[in-house]
């Protein structure tokens, strides 16, 4: 079997040994990963912890590793975007599945477990501010999966075409992607103390979820056809802005991933909580316990 080679123009290594942009070397990732959007939600998260190995920032990534209760996890912030989420995925699948000695594939897939902790806006009259949804499908804005090889393979084809044909959807804006999150880690995280819901990740937090400040939206009507929108019982039930990547990627990489937020804004309700962080440590202890 050829081995691939990965150049130095695109897996970067850093003089350290760690992996550009997260500044992580291999053996300072756990294989229980949790991540935020916020670094500063990184010490809060990381506070639970019993001890801690190792505490690395760069830019906006954050990343702590440490025990809990006898498990090793890192906790990782990713800033906000699937952009992002590509950086951070790609870094993490390079730090356990190719040896940076050689620059080659290894021979054993390392399968990571990741569980994004986040905030969102409510789409639903039964997902009110400080609800906690895990995302069951998550429906991409972004188009990042469009970039890669075998997106048809692990997408739900049948829930995109109902989607856009429902959205009349303007093909300019790129196509979306529907992605399943990992069904053991959803049913180990939410022990029906959770709403499961197909959660949209949006390219933007104001035009692509549907806010109007100053400039006029291409579609004005269309938080009011996702509100409507129904798919084989399915209802979409929140807005966020990493969730598919996460799912996207993590699926043709071979790692398990899901996300689940907190409600932090109804947007049918027009209702918000600007004070969630309070309230946000509850969900934390939650994933920590069953991660």
């Amino acid at each position: 079997m050829k081995t691939t080679y990965y150049a130095p123009s695109e897996l970067i290594i850093n003089d350290d040994g760690s992996v550009f942009h997260l500044h992580l070397r291999p053996e300072q990732l756990a294989s229980k990963v949790i991540l935020v959007g916020d670094p500063g939600r990184v010490a809060m998260v990381a506070s639970h912890f019993d001890s801690v190995e190792c505490d690395i920032a760069s830019r906006e990534f954050h990343s702590i590793t440490g025990r809990y209760q006898g498990k090793r996890l890192t906790v990782l912030s990713t800033g906000i975007g699937c952009d992002n989420i590509d950086i951070v995925m790609n870094e993490l699948d390079a730090l356990v599945n190719i040896d940076f000695a050689t620059r080659t594939e290894k021979s054993e897939l390392h399968q990571l477990e990741l569980v994004r902790i986040g905030t969102c806006g409510g789409l639903q009259p039964h997902t009110p501010v400080g609800t906690y949804i895990c995302s069951r499908k998550s429906i991409g804005f972004d188009g990042l999966l469009n970039y890669y090889a075998g997106r048809d393979e692990v997408c739900d084809l049948a829930f995109e075409e109902a989607f856009t044909r429902h959205m009349q959807w303007n093909p300019q804006k790129g196509a979306p992607y529907v992605i399943d999150n990992d069904e053991e880690l959803l049913k180990r995280i939410n022990q029906n103390d959770m709403v499961e819901g197909i959660t949209i990740a949006a390219g933007g937090f104001f035009g692509p979820q549907g806010r109007k400040l100053r400039i006029p939206l291409e579609d004005p009507e269309q938080n009011d056809k996702i509100f409507t929108f129904e798919h084989e019982g399915h209802r979409i039930t929140n807005f966020e802005m990493e969730s598919s990547a996460l799912a996207g990627l993590s699926r043709l990489l071979g790692h398990k991933a899901m996300t689940v937020c907190m409600v932090i804004a109804n947007r049918r309700a027009q209702e918000a909580n600007t004070t969630y962080k309070n309230s946000i440590d509850d969900l934390i202890v939650k994933v920590l316990d069953r991660i």
